[in-house]
């Protein structure tokens, strides 16, 4: 399970350690990101990108790459040696240029998924959401772009993460990736701002030690209660006729909108208890539907 938008997390791995990585896809991350940048020293770029060669060509659709930035020396390196690969697609960082991200997706052929890390990308977020049919996501790169606004306090991120979910959902894109959370010793802090996060739109989390995945995995997944009361109101619906609006059995208004959403709970919790990659507890399915 590797798409934007049911990947719940996204395990950040250096090409350059070709044990992690395998280490990592044999783990409980929903998707793997083998990382040409930040993570890679410049003496190691080249050989995080064989890793990340390889790497495609054994695991079909189960591997995203995080290529360099344009601008930098080894992103028409990382680009050429990606082209026709069998990648899940692309995490392309410092997005600031749709005409530059859409020559990257004729190039390559393959699914981009952008990282806003600056003024300039932001400002720019909605052309960068639709400038490509293969552009499927585009996510904060908070720590660079907390330093680039000179912002000290993630909190005052809110706007720009707000601004991110709606350029996502306008180009009727998944809702966006949530960025890293830094302080590894912090779970509780983990587990609290990314449920604040699920809650502000986002779907799903980078991450960058395998500890964190749990819990990205149980805030990002419907509880039982969630599920069911989606299930209860989605089966009113034969009860509703035509009627454009109700109020059901519980008190509850519902119309078009609300149905959506249950909708949407209900297809995210078939889709994760269909995952075969996921180790914990899976969300209720329908009675009679098989869970792995």
């Amino acid at each position: 399970m590797t798409a934007v938008g049911l990947a719940r997390s996204w395990l950040y791995v250096p090409g350059h350690r070709a044990d992690l990585v395998r280490k990592a896809l044999d783990g409980p991350a929903d998707a793997v990101v083998v990382d040409l940048e930040d993570a890679v020293p410049p003496t190691h770029k080249e050989q995080a990108r064989d890793t990340a060669v390889t790497t495609c060509a054994s695991r079909r659709n189960r591997v995203w790459v995080r290529i360099n930035g344009a601008g930098t020396a080894w992103a028409d390196a990382d680009a050429a040696a990606l082209v026709g690969r069998d990648a899940a697609g692309l995490r392309v960082p410092k997005a600031e240029d749709p005409a530059a991200v859409a020559a990257l997706a004729e190039r390559t052929g393959l699914p981009l998924h952008l990282l806003v890390e600056s003024a300039r990308g932001l400002r720019r977020v909605f052309e960068l959401a639709e400038c490509h049919p293969l552009v499927v996501g585009v996510s904060p790169g908070e720590t660079d772009l907390a330093a680039d606004l000179r912002i000290r306090d993630r909190r005052e991120l809110a706007w720009a993460r707000a601004r991110i979910v709606t350029a996502n959902r306008a180009a009727e894109l998944p809702s966006p990736v949530a960025s890293v959370w830094t302080d590894l010793s912090d779970t509780s802090g983990l587990t609290e701002d990314s449920t604040a996060l699920r809650d502000a739109g986002f779907f799903g989390r980078s991450v960058i030690h395998p500890a964190q995945i749990a819990p990205v995995h149980r805030a990002f997944t419907p509880d039982r209660d969630e599920v069911e009361r989606a299930r209860a109101l989605l089966d009113a619906l034969d009860v509703a006729g035509d009627a454009a609006a109700w109020v059901d059995d519980r008190g509850r208004f519902v119309d078009p909108a609300v149905v959506a959403g249950a909708r949407w709970v209900t297809d995210l919790a078939d889709a994760l208890a269909d995952s075969p990659n996921d180790n914990d507890e899976p969300a209720p399915t329908r009675p009679g539907r098989s869970t792995p």
